[in-house]
């Protein structure tokens, strides 16, 4: 593994610079001074705040300290310039030499090029977590993604990671998929359920032909030995059959998507287990739940509302809006109740970190949610917020469901486009933004389609290497110097500092924006190659600069790979 990060070297540098400037800083402050890259390459590579940080405690004007430090700068040879900008802000160009240094790195680091070494650190990403009552959906889609992408960018940046899904299988809505499991089941021994279904409140909940092959497959292991009977006698079997038979859906589709999670906690196993009782316990040791009567809401107060005493927990000591409830009026417990466990339960499984991932309908349940694992372990729950994707095709929107028919499934979409189309096109905008899918975009082999345009970068790579000699580490870089190439050598060395700040940030669509910038950084070296032939990279009469670029094109596949891999996107080897 390689920690390889270029930025924090430079800092290191900086810091050594500060030191002899102002040997007195507290390491608290010495830990807000960056080093970043700056947005105008005519500034030069990166740049720092140190001045600015540090010149109050130090006791001089930051423009007097940042001359102090561009003069001990510019003394290293890894700089090739230092200046100071602005209010105080060092600016560093870094020496070619030492940028060409690090194409050896990357290939000696292969695809582990910007993994960090191991933190000590265990987190738990959970998401998707759909109710067990059918097919996914487009709506599940973006957080399947997001969640699996943001996982896989956490192991990369050093964190030991486990991919979650809850299964909500102890609420109404089982109970409602039993139901209408029945329903199909007296239909497949030819009966006419309406009399049933009239006695059912609301009628059948889920009357997708998704559920047709579970009534008849009920019908040949049961015969009519229900259908007349109380449904006391019939629903839990019924319920688990269905459960079981649309978890094993769900788990279908997240493969066909190329996400396979880790654990399948049941929220049924964790209530009659006696989690919520434990969980609640360890907030009432901590006299953190109490009985009283909340305000009413806030704005016009419903006909409706009384006010009346419950159980309800101190969620506004650690950061929420008002308390809230954990219990019915009739005694039973609120969801939140069956959350606090399940979350508890997460915690005691030896996890310094939980993240989930939501569809933004939840984000009036974070602030409480965070309240509670505060409360429960002192540990941090991040929440990543996936707004709504609406599926278009020829600026219309999309119903293709060839089995619910009121919303667009998961697999129909992967079918349609493919499941590297679907992943990375899902992160080509933050989580939080709404987005629209284009189908026809997302199968068009054209730059304005990402996903292809970075495939074709990658595929383009590997022409190259397959009709070159295998790169070597050990070669002479000194032939690299024209603009085209420097700018790609540039945007390599991000990677391993792209990869932390996207991990600590919870957001790895900048892995997808990252690739998509690499990709044009190739492509447009490729096509400077084509001007100007000087440029390409195989020249048979020029041995030095072909082995020189076969290193760079090798380095550029690497990194490709490296990002494709955190994204779940395959990095074809040619195009078709």
């Amino acid at each position: 593994m390689s920690e390889e990060n270029l930025y924090t070297a430079v800092r290191g540098f900086v810091l050594d610079a500060l030191a002899e400037l102002a040997p007195d800083l507290a390491p608290e402050l010495l830990a807000r001074v960056e080093v970043t890259p700056t947005k105008d390459v005519a500034h030069g590579d990166m740049a720092s705040n140190a001045a600015m940080i540090a010149a109050k405690t130090a006791g001089k004007n930051p423009r007097e300290l940042a001359a102090g430090l561009v003069e001990r700068l510019s003394a290293r040879p890894e700089i090739a310039k230092a200046e100071a900008a602005g209010p105080g802000f060092v600016n560093l160009t870094l020496a070619p030499s030492y940028l060409l240094a690090q194409l050896p790195v990357i290939l000696r680091a292969a695809e582990a090029y910007g993994q960090r070494q191991a933190r000590g650190l265990k987190l738990n990403v959970e998401y998707v977590s759909a109710n067990p009552t059918g097919p996914l959906h487009v709506g599940h889609c973006r957080g399947a993604v997001v969640g699996d992408a943001l996982a896989n960018l956490l192991a990369k940046a050093g964190f030991e990671v486990t991919k979650e899904f809850y299964i909500n299988d102890a609420g109404a809505q089982v109970a409602a998929l039993a139901r209408s499991v029945y329903v199909r089941y007296l239909e497949a021994l030819g009966l006419d359920p309406q009399a049933y279904i009239d006695t059912v409140p609301g009628g059948m909940q889920y009357g997708g032909a998704y559920l047709v092959p579970l009534g008849e497959e009920l019908a040949k292991l049961h015969g009519d030995e229900f259908a007349e009977t109380p449904e006391a006698n019939w629903i839990d079997r019924f319920r688990d059959f269905a459960v079981g038979r649309m978890l094993d859906l769900i788990k279908e589709d997240l493969a066909a998507l190329g996400v396979r999670q880790h654990v399948f906690s049941s929220e049924r196993a964790l209530v009659e287990a006696g989690g919520v009782a434990r969980g609640l316990q360890t907030l009432r040791d901590q006299g953190l739940i109490y009985r009283g009567v909340l305000e009413p809401p806030k704005g016009k107060t419903p006909e409706d509302w009384e006010p009346r005493e419950q159980e309800l927990f101190r969620a506004t000591q650690f950061g929420d809006d008002v308390d809230r409830p954990i219990a019915k009026s009739d005694g039973s417990y609120t969801y939140f109740a069956n959350d606090i466990a399940y979350h508890a339960d997460k915690v005691m499984r030896g996890r310094d970190g939980l993240i989930n991932v939501w569809g933004a309908d939840h984000g009036g349940y974070v602030k409480r949610m965070q309240a509670a694992v505060k409360a429960l372990s002192g540990a941090k729950l991040d929440v990543v917020l996936c707004q709504i994707v609406r599926v278009m095709k020829n600026g219309e929107p999309v119903r293709m469901s060839k089995r619910a028919g009121t919303f667009v499934e998961l697999r129909d979409l992967i079918d349609e486009v493919g499941p590297d189309a679907v992943r990375f096109s899902m992160l080509m905008r933050k989580s939080d933004a709404q987005m629209e899918f284009d189908l026809a975009a997302a199968v068009a082999q054209t730059r304005e389609n990402p996903v292809f345009y970075v495939q074709y970068a990658h595929a383009r790579a590997r022409s190259v290497l397959r009709a070159a000699p295998p790169p070597d580490a050990n070669v002479n870089l000194v032939a690299l110097g024209a603009p085209e190439e420097m700018a790609l050598i540039r945007r390599l060395i991000t990677w391993p500092r792209l990869v932390e700040q996207a991990a600590e940030a919870r957001e790895p669509h900048r892995v997808a924006f990252y690739l998509h910038d690499l990709a044009s950084d190739f492509h447009a070296l490729w096509n400077a190659g084509r001007e100007n032939a000087q440029l390409r990279f195989i020249l048979e009469d020029k041995p030095v600069e072909t082995a020189a670029r076969i290193a760079l094109v090798a380095a550029t596949a690497i990194v490709l790979r490296s990002g494709l891999a955190v994204l779940g996107v395959t990095p074809v080897e040619e195009m078709r």
